[in-house]
């Protein structure tokens, strides 16, 4: 009977002891749970707990809630406040970095040094600043306004930098206009290199400062083609203005540079900014595909030479509207290489109007296919609408349009010239870049000049040009005027003309070569 007694007790104590140990592990894990879902709470406890007991030492009187919460602690300091866990729109972003709209990194040119003062060389903060920008995908280099920033030639290379870049312009960039920022010359002033979605936007101002660079060579560059054409109407020709010598001492390069040069880009836009007084072209996309610019201007005096607009080469897929352009030269050229351009609502003048070439330069070939030009105004230009090519050279310009073309006392509104020359003398040759598929829609307006220019190859004559509602009125100024002109050129009147256009010959050359496959694109 007592072992009986004895055994059954040994089972009533082991049963007690599995009781407690089970009731035991469930509220550790019950606290634990507590204690993982209440960091944050629990490290606001601690240090205030810390402050009113000194020394962090662990007390268990005064209430039982805190005695809960709190995990088992020996006599060591209380830890420190944890940081808040990381929100939604990611960590956040140490000086100069600042968030912008919640969506785009921004790193102020100012925060790297840059002075904007108009004096300081800031070109090493320019620099600096696209080091960091470049990094980020969607970031902005900004460019702040209400400061002038003096910068040298730059090259902002981007084959390793994130796309989608912006280049923020609310302030003025200004160039140097001493010869020893430049060395013996360079072609590009602000280079944008090899990137992908990268946008040029605000509301501020690149200025090239070329005045200098134009009172060096203004009366030594070559004159353009149509300039040949101007006699005045009184059988006299006025003096040149007394060139005015630079203020800055020695003379600029011979090399004249660009303002802004894209190449090799993918889908590169340019919005907003005013470009002026380039000492050469002000904007050019090289190589580029996917090219948009709108709402820009771009401003020179008309007599500025070389000073190109917008000029592209072997860039494709190009979008160009609703800008104002007034320059030296062509407000947009269309060079070698580039297909698929769409230019609409854009105010052209002064300047030398818009031209596709000069193409075939020292007996190279040239591609140029599928260019409309539409809804634009032109006031006081050389040129209207203009296509120009060398002797010597091959290739194709097909599919072209010009249409709703507003002139305004243009000298030469319509322009074919496959002759072109901007030396003294060019050699005769009979090879030639083949014209066809040339249309005019809807070009009227007034001409102080000539109308219509068509000087076509003898050997390869210009096919496939229509004229539809062309209504072109003289205006007697300085110059003589002269009538319309053709020379081996085929195709279509679709409607009368004013003036009439009776010398351009209706079909097919009688003798048209055939095409060789050195002279396809």
């Amino acid at each position: 009977m007592s072992g009986f007694s004895l055994k059954g007790f040994t089972y009533m104590l082991l049963i007690a002891i599995i009781i407690l140990s089970s009731n035991f592990e469930e509220c550790i894990a019950r606290r634990g749970k507590h204690w993982r879902h209440n960091r944050e709470e629990m490290a606001s406890l601690l240090k205030k707990k810390g402050k009113s007991h000194g020394n962090g030492h662990n007390h268990n009187g005064g209430g039982g809630t805190k005695s809960k919460v709190s995990p088992p602690q020996k006599s060591t300091p209380s830890p420190s406040p944890l940081p808040p866990p990381p929100q939604d729109d990611g960590p956040l972003t140490p000086p100069p970095q600042t968030k912008i709209g919640g969506s785009s990194t921004t790193f102020n040119v100012l925060d790297f040094g840059a002075k904007g003062d108009g004096k300081s060389d800031d070109t090493k903060a320019f620099e600096a600043t696209w080091a960091e920008a470049c990094k980020v995908e969607a970031s902005t280099m900004l460019i702040p306004a209400d400061y002038i920033f003096y910068v040298g030639p730059i090259v902002f290379s981007g084959p390793y930098c994130k796309p989608r870049i912006v280049f923020q312009v609310d302030g003025t960039i200004i160039a140097p206009t001493n010869s020893n920022a430049w060395g013996r010359g360079l072609l590009q002033w602000l280079d944008f290199t090899k990137l992908v979605g990268f946008t040029i936007q605000g509301n501020g101002i690149i200025d090239g400062r070329g005045s200098v660079w134009w009172q060096d060579t203004q009366y030594n560059d070559p004159l353009d083609d149509q300039e040949k054409l101007l006699f005045p109407s009184n059988n006299t020709v006025g003096s040149p203005p007394i060139q005015i010598e630079s203020s800055y001492g020695g003379k600029m390069p011979a090399i004249k540079p660009t303002a802004i040069r894209f190449y090799g880009s993918i889908n590169p836009t340019v919005t907003g900014i005013t470009i002026q007084n380039s000492p050469q072209c002000h904007l050019k996309f090289d190589n580029c595909n996917g090219v948009m610019v709108h709402d820009v201007t771009i401003s020179s005096p008309g007599d500025s030479p070389n000073t190109d607009g917008i000029h592209l080469q072997n860039s494709r897929d190009v979008l160009i509207y609703k800008s104002t352009l007034a320059c030296g030269d062509d407000c947009i050229s269309i060079q070698t290489g580039c297909s698929n351009v769409y230019v609409h609502n854009v105010d052209c003048g002064p300047g030398h109007g818009i031209s596709i070439g000069g193409l075939g330069k020292d007996n190279t070939r040239a591609c140029v296919s599928n260019i409309t030009v539409r809804d634009v105004n032109m006031h006081n230009t050389m040129n209207g609408v203009r296509i120009k090519t060398w002797q010597g050279g091959s290739g194709s310009v097909q599919g072209v349009l010009f249409s709703n073309i507003q002139v305004t006392e243009v000298q030469f509104p319509i322009v074919i010239d496959q002759f072109y020359c901007d030396k003294r003398n060019c050699k005769n040759q009979t090879a030639a870049v083949a014209l066809n598929g040339i249309n005019y829609e809807g070009i009227k307006g007034t001409y102080t000049v000539k109308p219509v220019h068509f000087a076509c190859s003898d050997s390869l004559p210009c096919v496939d040009v229509s004229l539809t509602s062309v209504e072109l009125q003289p205006v007697q100024e300085k110059y003589h005027l002269y009538d319309p002109f053709c020379w081996e050129t085929y195709g279509e009147l679709k409607t009368t003309t004013v003036p009439p256009i009776d010398c351009l010959q209706i079909g097919k050359p009688p003798n048209n070569r055939i095409q060789t496959a050195h002279d396809l694109c």
